[in-house]
């Protein structure tokens, strides 16, 4: 007769902490590996606005690591989206948001990976694919992060985390709005520095991921193996 045993509990916070990390780092692994082969000149992209992020990973061996990269980031998402959901729903965080975010970030992952698929491709279909896959990822992954924020914001136990991370999302809707301003009013100076606005807006995303990763972490959100 099988009978159920219980196994041992799992962090997930380490689960979340990869998610955030493997698209920080390939983005900045990529943008090394290009300076050395010579494909964007040396500089600090989150002032200097040398480069876009896309096209760090054009050419070169930064082809195949932002790839390489970049398609694991986006599995890794749909998961880690799923599992705020479900965190949210232990915490027993008020609000229907839970529903929302897995969704939201399921096409913001879908989205990435398409982005990532388009790029080093030349053609009107893959510049449409690559323009609509980054916007579709930096807006939906921004309201599933202020679901999430808002969402914690009113819990009785987490609500300060939530106000500080509603406050780094407003933060990031202020750049964003700044960057959509200054390309009506100042459009030729602005496409000087519209690359480092996607830079910060990137930072500003990932942060926000770190900061979940943490309460994940504080939270004791574990995963429960059983076994047959």
């Amino acid at each position: 007769m099988n009978r159920t045993t219980r196994g041992r509990c799992i962090p997930l916070w380490p689960f979340a902490l990869a998610a955030a990390l493997v698209p920080f780092l390939a983005i900045h692994v990529t943008f090394a590996v290009a300076i050395l082969e010579g494909y964007v000149p040396w500089c600090v992209p989150y002032w200097d606005s040398c480069t876009s992020i896309s096209r760090t990973g054009r050419h070169g061996m930064a082809y195949f690591i932002f790839k390489g990269a970049m398609l694991p980031a986006a599995l890794l998402g749909v998961q880690f989206w799923w599992l705020n959901s479900l965190w949210l729903r232990r915490l027993g965080a008020p609000g229907h948001g839970q529903f929302w975010i897995r969704w939201l970030g399921l096409v913001a992952c879908v989205a990435l990976g398409a982005y990532t698929l388009a790029l080093g491709h030349e053609g009107a279909g893959f510049s449409l694919t690559r323009r609509t896959g980054v916007v579709l990822y930096f807006a939906l992954t921004y309201l599933a992060q202020l679901l999430i924020s808002a969402a914690l914001s009113d819990h009785p136990r987490w609500h300060q985390s939530g106000k500080r991370l509603l406050w780094l999302s407003e933060v990031t809707l202020a750049v964003g709005i700044l960057s959509v301003i200054l390309s009506v009013v100042v459009p030729d100076w602005y496409r000087q520095v519209d690359d480092a606005f996607e830079w910060v807006l990137a930072l500003l995303i990932y942060l926000h991921a770190f900061w979940v990763a943490l309460l994940w972490r504080q939270s004791s959100f574990r995963a429960q193996l059983w076994a047959e």
